[in-house]
């Protein structure tokens, strides 16, 4: 019992410092600001649902999906972080999401992408669900799974609630928070890149 409470300790930690709500929470804003709190709500619904459900699958499955199609870690950051870059790159243009329309496709397209996959659900978070899922028995893929369910609802909460800035900052505010959260995501996408060559080459020696 010792054990298990010291492990969800450790893996709340480690996705807590992965995910971090708070500056994911700027991004949900910068992304979704100018819509309405309906369609923030479930922008915000749908993208954690993926999320958890990516992580649950690769907390279960995760060896055997990369040993399946030959998918290397080093290989998930580097298309990762090209896909973060790019997105944030329009965003640091002022180029508004694909979701000002009322179609409810749109909404779906920015819930999964960039918001599920790969900022939430990205290579650091599947690696850390991987190892922490591997460490034990079935016990320690329940903890995973479950502590992970409860970074997803706490993640949601801080999207939600984080809408009471866009009220206080108006729409200029909004415009200089989504090109800061641009610019910030360019970064994590280079990062992600980097990290992945990194992986690559030491890996190959």
């Amino acid at each position: 019992m010792v054990e298990n409470i010291q492990l969800s300790l450790t893996v709340f930690a480690a996705f807590f410092a992965i995910m971090n709500p708070i500056s994911n929470t700027a991004v949900f804003i910068g992304l979704t600001g100018s819509e309405d709190k309906v369609t923030q709500k479930k922008v915000a619904s749908k993208s954690l649902f993926l999320t958890f459900i990516i992580i649950a699958v690769f907390a279960l499955f995760g060896k055997l999906i990369f040993e399946l199609f030959g998918i290397t870690l080093p290989a998930l950051r580097i298309a990762g972080g090209i896909l973060v870059f790019f997105i944030g790159y329009g965003m640091l243009h002022g180029e508004s999401s694909k979701m000002h329309s009322d179609e409810d496709d749109n909404d779906t397209e920015i819930a999964i992408s960039p918001l599920a996959v790969p900022i939430l659900a990205g290579p650091g978070t599947i690696a850390t669900a991987m190892s922490y899922s591997a460490a034990g028995g079935f016990s320690s893929i329940i903890i995973t799974v479950a502590v992970f369910a409860l970074m997803c609802v706490i993640t949601y909460f801080s999207f939600i609630f984080g809408q009471k800035m866009i009220s206080k900052i108006g729409q200029n505010g909004l415009k200089i928070i989504t090109r800061l959260m641009g610019l910030i995501l360019a970064v994590i996408g280079m990062q992600m890149i980097i990290e992945g060559i990194y992986g690559a080459i030491k890996a190959f020696h």
